[in-house]
């Protein structure tokens, strides 16, 4: 992606991802930060993504007892076709 022109915080929290997995061009990465360091708001969106992943990193998932794995599949499925 190319970005010309300054950033939106909107366009940042949909780069975010991408600025994390380092899939940005260096001339992109440039002006995310950029952005960065005049918007709060989005210093804190990073930081708490960073958490995020740190934490769900960590984070020890317990098997779904058979029937409550159906029964949500069942409700995505109906979900998906409503």
């Amino acid at each position: 992606m190319r970005l010309d022109r300054e950033l939106a915080c909107q366009e940042v929290v949909e780069l975010v991802t991408s600025y994390l997995d380092d899939a940005l061009s260096a001339e992109d990465r440039e002006r995310f930060e950029e952005h960065l360091v005049f918007c709060d708001g989005c210093q804190n969106y990073l930081a708490q993504m960073r958490e995020t992943i740190a934490v769900t990193g960590r984070s020890q998932l317990e098997p779904l007892p058979a029937a409550l794995e159906t029964q949500l599949l069942e409700a995505f499925r109906y979900w998906r076709s409503a």
